[in-house]
């Protein structure tokens, strides 16, 4: 985390000699006149940031085919990412949201914020049911004045068109990574025979006969035309993607997101 996330830029600390193979262009001629030897400067890197987590309590969260349910999964790497940060003495906000904003808590640092932060996330009384990413992408856009790192954790099971506009203007000003928390049984379902399937979001119902292999295959293609669009959206504003199974760990999904970015900053 502290290696790959950026502070604000850099802070003078201090001048002193010069010494071979320093950067002339770090020179304080100033200085160096009144010396009358080479002096130059030192920078520090800012490293205070704000990072947002902007987390999905829809409905459509509450579905596991393991252990745990999407949401929880949600909250326990959201609380991961929150740890980390105000271990850099980093400020951290929340943003919940349904199909609108639930809760939102402006950025601040400390472990007892954070806390209170995790103990939203599981236990915050969500009022909407279905996913809308535009309020809360809103919400960040509007209030956030200095560039932030922002974390917005989904299924994302929503029409991307809904917000691609909200999402090309944090993508502009933030450094903003889409974490999708899905699990397969969602675009991937077994032959289970004749099911009842209910929307967790909508609350409707339909009798779906999952033996013939042709449904199976239209439910996986459904879903792959959605996370196409979905990723050509972030991909056009430059926000980086993260996919999270819940029937997995999580751990290695984020240090391959995290040896990558770091890599990625290494080739700048």
């Amino acid at each position: 985390y502290h290696s790959v996330f950026r502070g604000r830029g850099i802070a003078f600390r201090e001048v002193r000699e010069y010494v071979p193979g320093d950067d002339v262009r770090t020179i304080d001629w100033n200085v160096t006149a009144r010396a009358g030897a080479p002096f130059v400067k030192v920078f520090d890197e800012e490293r205070e940031l704000s990072v947002v987590l902007v987390a999905d309590v829809s409905r459509s969260g509450q579905f596991a085919s393991g252990e745990r349910l999407k949401t929880e999964v949600a909250a326990e790497l959201c609380g991961v990412l929150a740890f980390a940060a105000i271990a850099n003495r980093d400020k951290v906000g929340l943003a919940l949201f349904s199909d609108r904003v639930e809760l939102w808590l402006p950025p601040k640092r400390g472990s007892s914020h954070v806390l209170r932060l995790i103990r939203e996330l599981l236990a915050h009384p969500a009022q909407g049911r279905g996913t809308d990413l535009g309020p809360p992408l809103e919400l960040i856009g509007s209030v956030l004045k200095r560039r932030s790192t922002v974390f917005v954790v989904s299924d994302f099971w929503a029409d991307p068109a809904g917000f691609a506009a909200p999402l090309q203007v944090v993508g502009r000003r933030h450094d903003c990574i889409a974490v999708r928390i899905r699990d397969p049984r969602e675009s991937r379902p077994p032959d289970l025979g004749l099911v009842e399937w209910e929307d967790a979001e909508t609350g409707r119902r339909r009798l779906v006969d999952t033996a013939p292999e042709p449904t199976r295959r239209a439910v996986a293609a459904a879903a792959a035309r959605h996370d196409e669009s979905l990723e050509r959206l972030l991909r056009r504003h430059r926000v980086d993607l993260v996919d999270v199974d819940a029937t997995c760990s999580y751990v290695e999904p984020l240090q391959a997101f995290f040896a990558a970015r770091a890599a990625r900053r290494g080739r700048r």
